[in-house]
């Protein structure tokens, strides 16, 4: 029997769709290259869908999940998992929840079933709640000391005001602490159900079997009260600088976050605004910025840029660990190269050099399951298309020097920006 050979990029010859009647999307691809599978599966519900006087619900709610069903209890349903050597977790976010699965082919039954009872019957035990909610407080705890962390807290509040991407989805202190067990089962109730739901599943496993497992758990899940994703608010352009410092006395370092909202993943410009940013501050040691800031003046422990590309308008933001006595010097070479990239067209090299770079680490990044079962979710979700990877090559290729000024000034700007600093 000849060896199937699997496309070396997903594409639609290589990945089944299947639409269940209940409204899950399932896309399946084939790897029999090594014994495992992953599963990565996406739910329309999130801190969207509630508000900042408690916040931390959606989040609080997703990890709960795995805390008990009616089935099994919370120890029960980790020794299943433990005692096959497999991982599983449900997580929520802003626009989306779901659940991450590796296991061995053989045991994906296994773990859909319990990841099918985790997200359909849930039991949220009274002490499992506590327990968790004792290590989200924690967390917080931990998340305030940090300066890096507080920094961006900063940018998004300034970025994003009175917009759902200001809050925190673990939510605050208070908010946790406030939060009951009514509200999370309340919550799961309205908000977890099928409709716009994604499920991939990479590996081991004929795709046609990984539909058919799918549908067996998820396949008769009906939630008449989901309710519908609630638009997201315009934002209002930033038209003068806003500046803000969050104090952490006895600190040895300082984080700098400066920039604005960027463009949405479904924007025409983001995949240029995406090379942007990558000369920047990405391409070798941090870009622009990291060659100016780090290398060439010695101020920063790490500088760099980052574009989030998402449902919204994500952040757009170079960053720096600094001595808290070189915030302002930083500061004012960051903005300094920021102005020098929206006057000044990159040169050639530069363009040829990042092309370069996105188009050979392609492959790389589809060399294991997850790399390849998170790439296909996105295209998913975003209604990239199936053959957007096929496509790819050549229309990142086709990106002009002109076109990456545009996107540049059409989000950036030297005058007009948010600026967060966290540290003693």
């Amino acid at each position: 029997m000849a060896k199937k050979i699997t496309p070396s990029l997903p594409g639609p010859e290589s990945i089944t769709r299947r639409e269940l009647p209940n409204g899950i999307v399932v896309l399946a691809r084939e790897n029999f290259s090594s014994p495992s599978i992953v599963v990565d599966a996406d739910l329309r519900t999130g801190a969207l869908w509630h508000g900042r006087d408690v916040a931390g619900l959606a989040d609080f709610t997703g990890t709960a999940l795995m805390r008990g069903t009616e089935r099994l209890a919370f120890n029960e349903i980790y020794e299943q998992i433990e005692s096959v050597g497999a991982s599983l977790s449900v997580s929520a976010g802003t626009h989306t929840a779901g659940f991450y699965a590796k296991s061995l082919a053989e045991d994906l039954d296994l773990m859909l079933g319990l990841a099918a009872d985790a997200l359909r019957r849930p039991v949220f035990p009274e002490r499992e709640i506590e327990r968790l909610r004792g290590e989200i407080l924690t967390r917080l705890q931990i998340t305030a000391n940090d300066t890096r962390d507080r920094a961006l807290e900063a940018f998004y509040e300034l970025a994003y005001p009175d917009h759902p991407y200001s809050i925190v989805e673990e939510g605050y202190p208070e908010t946790v602490k406030a939060l009951t067990r009514q509200q999370l089962i309340d919550f799961h109730k309205t908000n977890f159900g099928p409709r716009g739901m994604v499920v991939v599943v990479v590996g081991a496993v004929e795709a046609s079997k990984a539909v058919d497992l799918v549908a067996r758990h998820f396949g008769d899940w009906s939630n008449p009260a989901q309710t519908d994703q609630p638009a997201l608010p315009a934002l209002a352009p930033i038209t003068a600088p806003r500046r803000t410092h969050v104090s952490l006395p006895g600190k040895a370092q300082a984080d700098i976050v400066l920039g604005v909202p960027g463009p949405a993943r479904s924007h025409p410009l983001f995949l240029t605004a995406r090379l942007a940013n990558n000369i920047l501050g990405v391409f070798g040691m941090g870009g622009r910025i990291g060659h100016q800031v780090r290398e060439k003046n010695g101020l920063a422990y790490y500088a760099a840029s980052n574009l989030s590309g998402g449902y919204g308008p994500g952040p757009w933001y170079a960053y720096a660990g600094v001595n808290p006595g070189n915030i302002e010097k930083a500061v004012s070479l960051m903005q300094r190269e920021i102005a020098r990239f929206l006057a000044r067209k990159v040169t050639p090299d530069e363009i040829a050099d990042n092309k370069a770079q996105f188009i050979g680490r392609l492959p790389l990044g589809l060399e294991t399951n997850e790399g390849v079962a998170s790439t296909i979710s996105s295209m998913e979700l975003f209604d990239l298309g199936l053959d957007y990877l096929l496509r790819f090559p050549a229309m990142f290729n086709a990106i002009t020097r002109d076109e990456i000024q545009t996107a540049a000034r059409t989000f950036l700007s030297a005058e007009n920006y948010v600026l967060a600093t966290a540290g003693p």
